[in-house]
């Protein structure tokens, strides 16, 4: 019998809330599998259905929130670089990762460009605010591009799109910050009228470079040997897949006390770690429990993705910004990333794919975050709704398309499509 008045307890509310979700995370990737869906989609929509609700009063906004938005999805990038890097079998080397160069080093800068440019001719906003949206929208998230990434360590399905998508979406995070520096500082000396280059060359893209690099590769092997060549009990032997997790942890940690990228510090971490012992059957053990943090974080971020959306984050959109974001998505990347992929030996078909799956993603929302709380950008409001209609519209248009593209890519190359 119902006690009159009587109002359910939030706590017990969200435990039987949260419970659900993670049942829902855990199967819907199996129920998902031949359908035209994405599992970020149906995040959006659940979000926007929580967020509907009169009981809930909380605004999940990015932009009201900007120091927990930060660090969120930067938690959130961690993880999933982490992952990334464990499950590709490939060896790394220059010429067997030139693809990746290729992505990295062309379609990058170019979009940046590109989308810097529309930024100011058609958005209207700043040289600099312009440039800190291109910066936040260049990369290939490594969060939501899992449905067109490898599969895990040894598994197989290592082909030529998926490797590059995996690839790119592993280093471009890192290499996108030296351009999100760039605007920052830029938005500081306007103000201030201090010179800025030398330091942004020699610190923001040498130094923070070349030593998350070098720390990465450091960390990484000295959890490769503790885990797989140690004297005595390694950690593999305790088949607690958590060492990733600490790995990543210590690894950006050590990154940001010597003020270099952690994003690329997690990563070569990953690949070293993963070089170790690539035939080990705890690398598995280790990428399964990064795939399984990852996706409960994500969901999180994209159930309150969603319930901003139903908010009225994008009530504020114009005709403007739509044409900007059907030519940063459907102009900018495909292109630049074709111009990139001309002479690799690749079929028209994949380089199609790879050029268009540029997703854009939980990466963006980070970049944009800490642009926005380490510089000073006047159209900080702004910025935020374009790019949450870029990362939205991404979600929509990838996630519907990515399960019918890979499935007919397959059956075209003679793989067993899955």
């Amino acid at each position: 019998m119902l006690i009159h008045g009587w109002e359910p307890d939030p706590y017990a509310v969200a435990l039987t809330g949260a419970g659900l979700l993670i049942a829902l995370v855990a199967w819907l990737p199996l129920a998902l599998r031949r359908l035209p869906l994405s599992l970020p989609i149906v995040c959006l929509a659940i979000g926007g259905l929580i967020f509907t609700s009169p009981y809930v009063t909380l605004d999940p906004s990015p932009g009201a929130y900007p120091y927990a938005t930060e660090r969120l999805t930067e938690f959130v990038v961690l993880v999933a670089l982490m992952g990334a890097g464990l499950k590709i079998d490939r060896r790394f080397s220059f010429k067997g990762w030139g693809t990746t160069w290729r992505l990295l080093l062309i379609t990058m800068p170019m979009s940046i460009i590109a989308i810097a440019f529309i930024g100011t001719t058609i958005l209207g906003l700043s040289v600099v605010a312009a440039l800190l949206l291109a910066a936040s929208l260049a990369p290939t998230d490594p969060v939501l591009a899992a449905d067109i990434q490898v599969a895990g360590p040894q598994e197989g399905g290592e082909d030529t799109v998926r490797f590059a998508l995996t690839s790119e979406a592993g280093l471009n995070d890192g290499f996108a910050f030296p351009f999100v520096h760039l605007a920052i500082v830029l938005s500081l000396a306007a103000t201030t009228g201090e010179p800025w280059f030398a330091r942004w060359l020699t610190l923001n893209v040498l130094w923070e470079t070349i030593a998350g690099v070098g720390c990465g590769w450091l960390v990484g092997r000295v959890f490769g040997w503790a885990t797989f060549k140690m004297p005595g009990d390694t950690l593999a032997k305790t088949g607690d897949g958590l060492v990733a997790i600490a790995a990543t942890f210590v690894s950006y940690g050590v990154s940001e006390l010597l003020h270099c990228y952690g994003f690329f510090a997690v990563f070569v971490t990953a690949l070293t770690l993963r070089n170790s012992h690539r035939s080990h059957d705890f690398q598995r053990d280790m990428h399964d429990i990064t795939e399984q943090i990852e996706r409960i974080a994500m969901m999180l971020l994209l159930l309150a993705f969603g319930g901003a959306i139903v908010n009225g984050l994008l009530s504020s959109i114009g005709w403007i910004e739509i044409v900007a974001v059907v030519l940063i998505l459907l102009v900018v990347r495909p292109v630049t990333g074709l111009l990139a992929l001309i002479g690799v030996r690749a079929t028209l078909t994949e380089k199609i794919t790879i050029a268009f799956f540029g997703i854009r993603g939980v990466g963006s929302f980070y970049y944009l975050a800490y642009g926005l709380n380490h510089g000073r950008f006047e159209d900080g409001g702004r910025l935020w709704v374009i790019l949450s209609l870029v990362v939205f519209v991404s979600i929509l248009m990838h996630g519907l398309t990515v399960t019918p593209a890979m499935r007919w890519l397959d059956r075209r190359h003679g793989r067993e499509a899955d």
